[in-house]
C-alpha cells in the first residue's frame, strides 16, 4: 500500500496569470504557498486485475478507458498502472469549489502515488508538469499552472509563467519566525459557497483579450515582488495593501468573482480589524483570505463568529510518500 499527502495552496497576489491566454502575450507571475491541509491518495495492490476507485462514489471496472474520474484514468495511462490496483481518494476539505486548488493537488497526488507504486521516483516538476498536462492539454479545463506547481513543490514560492508554457520556480526564503509571524497573521473563512471555477475562469480568459482587462491584469503581475519584499521584510501593513489592491484589480477580471454575499464578508472582517482580504482562486465562493494582525484577531473572530473558520498554517513540504509498506525482493 501507498499512502501520498500532498498541500493545498493559498495564492496571495497575481493570481490569474498563469493563464495561457495572458502569460504567452506577458509572462505571468504569482506568489503563493502551501497550507497545512492536505488530499491524500491510497494505492493498493488486488489480487485479481480489476480497478477499484473509491471517492464521492465507487467504481469498479475492467479496463482504464471505462474509469470516469478523469483524474484518476489520465494517471493511471500516463503512469501505465491498468489494472490489477485499488484508488482511494481522501481531502481534509470539499474537493470542489474551495478555491484552494485541490483538484490539482489531487492530480498531482494520483500521479505520485502511482509513480510509487511502480516504484518509479520522480521530480516535483515533472509531477507539476504532468498534472498540467492531464488537467489542461488532455482535459481542456480553462485553468491556470500554479496550482500543480505549489502542490508539488510546498512552501512559498514565486512562480513566473513564460510564453512557452515552462515554469521557473523561485523559492522565498523565510526563517522560520517570519514564516511563523506571516503564518499566523492570515486567516481563512468559508463563505458558505462553493461554485465551479470553470465557468469563472472561462469568462477571465476571454475578458483578458481586452485591453482594460489585460492591463489589469499586468498590474497583479507588478505587485509579486513588492508583497514578495513586504513578506521579507515583515511588513504586513504593505502586505494588506496589497492584497487589498490585487483584490480590487481581481474582481474586474469576470463578472462572477464576487457578489454581495461576499462582498459583506470582506466589509465585516475590515470594519473588525482585517488589513487585507480575498478569495481564494479563481472567486465566486470557497474560502476567504484575510490577513489580521495578532492584536486584532480578537475582534475578528468575534465579528465573524457566523461564518466557519478553516485554522492553518502556511506548510514547507510538498507532495510526499507518507507511507510504503510494500515488500521489496532482497538481492
Amino acid at each position: 500500500m501507498i499512502i501520498v499527502r500532498t498541500p493545498l495552496r493559498i495564492s496571495f497576489v497575481g493570481g490569474g496569470s498563469d493563464i495561457g491566454a495572458f502569460y504567452r502575450k506577458s509572462p505571468g507571475r504569482v506568489v503563493s504557498s502551501a497550507i497545512d491541509k492536505f488530499v491524500y491518495v491510497i494505492v493498493k495492490g488486488r489480487f485479481d486485475e480489476k480497478i477499484y476507485i473509491n471517492y464521492s462514489r465507487k467504481e469498479c471496472v475492467n479496463r482504464v478507458d471505462e474509469v470516469r474520474h478523469d483524474l484518476v484514468r489520465e494517471a493511471m495511462r500516463i503512469t501505465g498502472v491498468s489494472a490489477g490496483v485499488e484508488i482511494t481518494t481522501l481531502a481534509d476539505i470539499p474537493s470542489e469549489g474551495s478555491g484552494l486548488g485541490s483538484s490539482s493537488s489531487i492530480t498531482v497526488a494520483l500521479l505520485h502515488a502511482l509513480y510509487a507504486y511502480n516504484n518509479e521516483l520522480v521530480t516535483a516538476e515533472r509531477l507539476a508538469r504532468e498534472a498540467c498536462e492531464i488537467e489542461i492539454n488532455i482535459l481542456g479545463k480553462p485553468i491556470g499552472r500554479q496550482d500543480q506547481y505549489a502542490a508539488a513543490y510546498g512552501g512559498v514560492n514565486e512562480f513566473l509563467f513564460h510564453p512557452d508554457d515552462s515554469v521557473e520556480r523561485r523559492p522565498v526564503a523565510l526563517s522560520d519566525g517570519i514564516l511563523r509571524k506571516f503564518s499566523s497573521s492570515l486567516l481563512l473563512y468559508f463563505t458558505g459557497m462553493t461554485r465551479n471555477a470553470d465557468t469563472i475562469l472561462a469568462e477571465q480568459v476571454t475578458n483578458t483579450e481586452k485591453l482594460d482587462r489585460f492591463t489589469a491584469m499586468t498590474r497583479m503581475v507588478a505587485l509579486v515582488p513588492e508583497f514578495v519584499t513586504a513578506i521579507c521584510q515583515e511588513d504586513l501593513p504593505a502586505c494588506g495593501a496589497l492584497l487589498e489592491e490585487n483584490w480590487n484589480l481581481k474582481k474586474q477580471m469576470a463578472s462572477g468573482i464576487s457578489n454581495p454575499g461576499i462582498n459583506a464578508m470582506v466589509d465585516r472582517a475590515r470594519k473588525a480589524g482585517a488589513i487585507g482580504a480575498k478569495i481564494a482562486g479563481a472567486g465566486g465562493g470557497g474560502f476567504l483570505v484575510l490577513l489580521v494582525p495578532r492584536d486584532s484577531q480578537a475582534t475578528v473572530f468575534t465579528a465573524m463568529e457566523g461564518y466557519r473558520e478553516l485554522p492553518f498554517m502556511l506548510e514547507r513540504s510538498g507532495s510526499k510518500v507518507i507511507f510504503d509498506n510494500r515488500e521489496y525482493p532482497t538481492k
